[in-house]
């Protein structure tokens, strides 16, 4: 039996879902229309009447990773303590790298360059941590550049998740390494005080 012709919106998805997982595996040479279209039982004639070619279903893939991250952020409560939203959005996002592997590794593991969108948009994933760091810099909970604070956590997050996806850490091991290396980043930007106060309550415990 041939491959199916109808270009629809169910071999749209077997396509981006194929062109993800061979992301996720290899470099973006080696991913080619011939090869994921036959992982996704398709034509090569459907990457490019539905992307266009090569370069639109890469986009296609890179824009569902985009948007599946920035919902689970978007989806976190705001609370009135801007530093416990900042470390719930940290979970979010860990839980999120943790759960979509494969979408992660295509944003950010090195399986194609990553281009950073440049100015926060209205669906932008860093756009959620920013509204959150920004509440705390004008509450003088931290102290610095929006930007900047967002890049360290995000170097941190980056790292940890990196390491657990890529089997490094046991869950345990995993599990206190995250809520250190967190708290620790976080509270590297706190004003004196709260440095203080922060400090004094991760010693309690």
């Amino acid at each position: 039996m041939g491959r199916p012709r109808t270009n629809n919106a169910a071999v749209r998805e077997r396509l981006v879902v194929c062109a993800t997982e061979m992301l996720a595996r290899g470099p973006r040479e080696s991913v080619t229309v011939r090869a994921v279209a036959a992982a996704a039982d398709a034509s090569t004639t459907a990457v490019y009447s539905l992307f266009g070619g090569k370069d639109g279903l890469i986009g296609a893939v890179r824009d569902r990773a985009v948007d599946s991250l920035f919902q689970d952020l978007a989806a976190v409560s705001t609370s009135e303590d801007p530093l416990a939203d900042i470390y719930a959005l940290a979970i979010a996002y860990r839980r999120w790298g943790c759960g979509h592997s494969h979408l992660y590794t295509v944003l950010f593991g090195g399986a194609q360059s990553f281009e950073p969108s440049g100015a926060v948009g209205t669906r932008d994933p860093i756009r959620p941590l920013i509204a959150a760091i920004d509440r705390a810099v004008a509450e003088s909970l931290l102290a610095g550049e929006a930007t900047s604070i967002a890049l360290s956590l995000w170097v941190t997050l980056h790292g940890l998740v990196t390491l657990e996806l890529a089997g490094a850490l046991d869950a345990p091991t995993a599990e206190a390494a995250f809520r250190s290396a967190s708290h620790a980043a976080l509270r590297g930007w706190t004003t004196p005080a709260v440095f203080s106060r922060l400090r004094d309550a991760e010693l309690a415990h």
